[in-house]
């Protein structure tokens, strides 16, 4: 399963990676994000992320759609034999791939003469936030979109919105940083479970933005999916009257309202965080 970033459109050039990973990850997101900032005129990069790859049916099938969508791969694993499957696809199709770990640890085994351990995590080993943040990112796919509500009172944060308001890759996102995230998306027609309300209202963040931009994602969403360029789902009147129930119900809940329009799931959870902070000191 991927994680965290979503498709986004376009109409100028972008980059699109996805990043390979025995672990979580995030040793390759940070250099490409490195070499991403070398880049300032590019507008939404495409990264899809897949953790803990250990197996080669899952590895093949990623790179089967890397190779759909002319991705590049980036990869981090210290598995020699799955190394070698996508050394493989780079140079039999022509995969735009590179390996951030594996030569670098040929090199130190070359000049000290000792073998490496082969250990996926090793950096992690005695890391307990590093364990934290697994268990953070395993709750945080549990219990998203409301599929337990349970979950809502063992969670650090709770995000609400409608759909399109980017609850999921948020959820991610701030999983990866230890938090333990769940989301429930707002329908009107459909009942709150009781759990929310048990919540307390300094966990609880209300994600909105306006009508017309949110229309403009859902148009982009139903067109992804093949479907008629005009249905409920997209249309402004549904979408205005889903954003004055979800108002309507964080002012009850009293919610902390957040407006992600046209802003970075970065910049969203440093809002949320910073607010977290301000609210346990």
């Amino acid at each position: 399963m991927s994680l965290f970033t979503p498709r986004s459109h376009t109409d100028g050039p972008t980059a699109r990676i996805f990043v390979i990973s025995d672990s979580v990850g995030e040793t390759a997101n940070r250099l490409i994000r490195a070499a991403l900032a070398q880049f300032p005129m590019m507008e939404n990069p495409e990264i899809k992320n897949y953790p803990f790859i250990d197996n080669e049916e899952d590895l093949r099938g990623i790179l089967n759609d890397a190779l759909a969508e002319e991705a590049i791969v980036a990869s981090t694993l210290v598995n020699p034999k799955l190394n070698q499957i996508i050394r493989d696809a780079a140079a039999e199709q022509s995969l735009r791939h590179i390996d951030f770990l594996s030569e670098m640890i040929d090199l130190i085994a070359d000049q000290t003469g000792m073998k490496p351990i082969r250990k996926s995590g090793a950096l992690h080993a005695l890391d307990e936030e590093y364990f934290n943040r697994v268990a953070a990112i395993e709750f945080a796919v549990k219990y998203d979109d409301g599929k337990n509500p349970k979950g809502f009172l063992k969670s650090d944060i709770v995000l609400l919105g409608i759909s399109r308001t980017s609850k999921t890759p948020l959820s991610m996102y701030l999983a990866n940083k230890s938090y333990k995230v769940s989301n429930l998306p707002l329908i009107p027609e459909v009942n709150l479970a009781q759990e929310i309300w048990q919540v307390p209202s300094n966990k609880l963040f209300g994600l909105t933005a306006s009508p017309h931009y949110i229309m403009k994602i859902r148009t982009e969403r139903v067109k992804m999916m093949g479907m008629a360029s005009i249905t409920t789902y997209s249309s402004l009147d549904r979408i205005k009257a889903e954003l004055t129930y979800s108002e309507e119900l964080f002012s009850r809940l009293n919610a902390t309202v957040i407006n992600v329009e046209n802003k970075s799931i970065e910049e969203v959870a440093q809002s949320i965080e910073q607010l977290l902070l301000n609210t346990n000191k």
